[in-house]
């Protein structure tokens, strides 16, 4: 009795494993990752609008602030790349903030 309880022990465990991870893709497929994703997005526009604060005179805007914040753009020079790529590729804001609630 104790050799056919063993394999079902087994087979019971391996189920519960792979319901687990299968459980565990789903959620990260449903809940997660566009969480993760909106995160980012955020994340990105804050900084985007903060190097923009700082950095609105390379797009030909005056901004008063630039002769004190270019003693930042050393310790942002890896940054400042490419967000201006990113600036230049991006439609506008608007747009931007509709691609990330689905508005079409």
């Amino acid at each position: 009795m104790a050799d056919g309880g063993r394999p079902l022990a087994r087979r019971i465990a391996s189920f519960r494993e792979w319901v687990e991870e299968w459980l565990h893709g789903l959620y990260h497929g449903m809940v997660e990752h566009p969480s993760f994703e909106k995160i980012e997005k955020e994340a990105e526009d804050v900084e985007d609008t903060f190097l923009f604060a700082c950095f609105a005179d390379a797009f030909g805007i005056p901004s008063p602030v630039s002769y004190y914040t270019v003693e930042l753009l050393p310790y942002l020079a890896d940054e400042f790349e490419a967000w201006e790529r990113r600036m230049w590729d991006r439609g506008s804001w608007l747009e931007r903030k509709g691609q990330q609630y689905h508005v079409h």
